[in-house]
């Protein structure tokens, strides 16, 4: 067993490593390569080896209180055949919770729903599953509970993993990802019209732009610049994507303070301003910088 699972952490590493070194070699950020790396490394770390700050078993309860209030209308009104994907779930405990008994006691309808085909699908690049999660899905069946794993949102194709009504990221592929333009057309694609995408960045400049970055002589941990170099904040880059309205509310409640973004998709000629990377140092999450194509 112990082979097998070095085997597989070895294919899992050489897996995603190739792919984020062809986007270094045209991305022309030097030792990008060597920080993806170490950011790998990371990914893979277990037990005692884990760094502060990477976080693998985010409750339910948690992501309500960082995400936006409609997250929690969102989920209770899935619906019938309603499907939310959690990008970056790592243990899934967030699903677990949605699923348990005592979710939604406030919502008796939307437990009804949920009863019935209501699908979740939880995507993390390394797999973080315990035992709750295998006695779930057992009960539950494999296409109501769904684990992805061992490859990064962008390899998942869209007939494979279908549409969403929901879909969430808490500190996951959208605070990792070295090519933020591409995770977001990937995201989009997988959303129905109407659906809506819930998501948080740390330490990032607000829209307001009142707040400084958190680490003194350090940038914000996301960055962006247009061509000529000016600032371009992030609330502001997604505003500018076509077929999407955009809500960010700026919290400081939180060490370092957060950016919460409600992204719903209103039509599906989505166009999303192309990045490429500029500057990357793995983290937890990373410290990034992009700059926007011409």
């Amino acid at each position: 067993m112990k082979k097998v699972g070095s085997c597989a952490a070895a294919l899992l590493v050489c897996l995603v490593l190739c792919l984020e070194q062809s986007f270094a070699a045209e991305s022309g950020v030097p030792a990008l390569n060597d920080e993806l790396t170490k950011q790998k490394e990371i990914y893979l770390s277990r037990g005692e080896q884990r760094p502060e700050g990477y976080v693998i078993d985010r409750t339910l309860e948690s992501y309500k209180e960082s995400l936006p209030a409609a997250f929690e209308v969102s989920l209770a009104n899935l619906g019938a055949n309603g499907r939310w994907l959690d990008i970056g779930a790592g243990s899934g405990q967030a699903i677990l919770d949605y699923f348990a008994p005592t979710c939604d006691m406030k919502h008796a309808e939307a437990r009804e729903r949920r009863g019935s085909n209501v699908q979740a699908v939880a995507i993390s690049i390394e797999d973080r599953r315990r035992p709750a999660w295998h006695q779930t899905a057992a009960s539950l069946g494999e296409e109501r509970i769904r684990y992805l794993f061992n490859r990064s949102l962008r390899e998942y194709s869209a007939e494979e993993l279908g549409q969403f009504r929901v879909i969430t990221d808490v500190i996951g592929g959208f605070s990792y990802t070295p090519n933020l333009s591409l995770f977001m057309e990937k995201v989009l694609a997988l959303l129905e019209v109407n659906g809506s995408f819930f998501t948080v960045l740390q330490d990032v400049h607000s829209e307001a732009g009142a707040n400084k970055p958190h680490y003194k002589g350090a940038p914000f941990l996301t960055e962006i610049a247009a061509a000529d170099g000016s600032e371009v904040k992030t609330c502001n880059w997604l505003k500018s994507i076509s077929c999407v309205k955009v809500t960010c509310e700026f919290r400081t409640g939180w060490t370092p303070s957060i950016e919460v973004y409600h992204l719903r998709k209103v039509c599906n000629e989505v166009a999303v301003p192309a990045l490429v990377a500029v500057h990357y140092q793995a983290g937890t999450p990373p410290e990034r910088g992009f700059q926007l194509r011409n």
